[in-house]
């Protein structure tokens, strides 16, 4: 059960802090050129794929495995704060693997400038509204989840 917990807060811990770096990344370079911007949003690809994706789905999964565990044991009816937890997480966690990292993976094909600069902005747009609302669904599911810990 520790290697679950373990599991769990590691992937916790690079999604939220993977978005935060993203988040962060993407502020910075928006002051950026439009041709350094196009370098900023491959560099958010990349993070997305191999950090931020990566962490939700292990928080999913071994959150999933720990629910199945704690329900085996006979703690059939979840409280309050792991229900906000579970919902929060699992619903962050479906926006970042299926709308967030598709709309990583086609703005880094996308130019700045040019002929595929409307579609550049449009997913940019896209992509901070969906970090900005699954990274919000993972803080609320952290903060939850620290609470039903606390008491």
């Amino acid at each position: 059960m520790t290697l679950w917990f373990l599991l769990h807060y590691v992937g916790t811990a690079l999604w939220l802090g993977g978005g935060l770096a993203g988040m962060l990344i993407g502020i910075r370079g928006r002051r950026e050129s439009l041709a350094a911007q196009g370098a900023v949003v491959r560099l958010q690809g990349t993070l997305h794929q191999l950090i931020i994706s990566p962490g939700a789905g292990l928080t999913v999964l071994s959150g999933i495995f720990l629910t199945m565990r704690t329900m085996a044991l006979g703690n059939a009816a979840p409280g309050g704060w792991l229900m906000v937890m579970q919902v929060g997480g699992m619903l962050g966690a479906i926006l970042t693997l299926f709308v967030g990292l598709p709309t990583a993976a086609r703005l880094a094909r996308c130019e700045a400038e040019g002929p595929t600069a409307p579609l550049f902005n449009q997913l940019r747009r896209r992509q901070a509204q969906v970090g900005t609302l699954s990274g919000t669904l993972g803080w609320i599911a952290l903060v939850a989840g620290a609470a039903m810990r606390a008491g």
